[in-house]
């Protein structure tokens, strides 16, 4: 009995500093950075401080409910005005109105503006038939139109194309809308052949006269003459024409030491 005693009188003063110490621990947790934590905030998880519950901002070291405007739910972020508008209501001097969307349009994935169905324009607050003239077909945005193959637009119209003899059409939206065959250039509306004289070749270049000379020979009017290299030149790099080697310079049609 005595034992029990003692053993008693041993563990009621452990018990009554445990329970101290809990509610010393209790009250310091519950104590923030800069003092008791206020209504309506906890303590933050990591660091020192409190922060205000959800639905409360801080306010002068105190937290007030957020007051919520029609057609608005609370946000997730601890910063800004802790609101937001609801899927079709636009944000306009802290209220949330609704979001007129017009005939033939839809609201947007995000839910705070709208677009205009394919077919459609936006103009002003109303979507509008795209009008597409003939020849022509709508765009990939849906929202305008382009000519067909066959066609090059012209005074807002698909303009049907005139392939010369000797053409085809091109894949470009711009110019003509035509291109001459191999061996025939462009002249105005037609296509004319190309005459590559001899030690010439034909060019594809959309300039000059269609052909250009072998290396070693240049273009003299519609022919191409043989290049003469007087002692101490050589060609140079396009071939059409000669320049003195090291050590010489040019001076008239002749290569002079320096």
């Amino acid at each position: 009995m005595r034992q029990m005693r003692n053993l008693y009188s041993i563990i009621v003063p452990l018990f009554l500093i445990s329970m101290a110490l809990m509610t010393f621990s209790s009250e310091a947790f519950s104590k923030g950075g800069n003092g008791l934590i206020p209504e309506n905030a906890k303590a933050k998880i990591y660091g020192t401080g409190w922060e205000c519950n959800h639905g409360f901002r801080k306010t002068n070291d105190i937290c007030l409910a957020i007051k919520l405007p029609l057609n608005a739910y609370l946000s997730k972020s601890t910063y800004g005005r802790g609101w937001e508008c609801l899927r079709g209501y636009l944000e306009v001097k802290n209220s949330c109105l609704i979001i007129k969307v017009p005939t033939n349009g839809y609201l947007d994935s995000s839910g705070g503006s709208w677009s205009c169905e394919r077919g459609y324009k936006e103009s002003d607050t109303a979507c509008v038939a795209v009008k597409v003239p003939p020849g022509a077909f709508l765009n990939s945005s849906g929202d305008g139109w382009e000519c067909g193959r066959g066609n090059v637009e012209a005074d807002k119209k698909c303009i049907f194309i005139k392939v010369p003899a000797n053409g085809y059409l091109s894949d470009s939206s711009y110019g003509s809308g035509w291109k001459c065959e191999r061996g025939y250039r462009a002249d105005k509306n037609k296509c004319i052949v190309v005459k590559v004289p001899k030690n010439g070749y034909f060019s594809d270049s959309t300039y000059g006269e269609g052909w250009e000379c072998n290396r070693g020979y240049r273009q003299t009017n519609t022919t191409c003459s043989l290049i003469k290299l007087p002692n101490n030149a050589h060609l140079n790099y396009s071939g059409n024409d000669w320049k003195c080697n090291q050590q010489y310079q040019k001076r008239d049609t002749q290569c002079v030491p320096l």
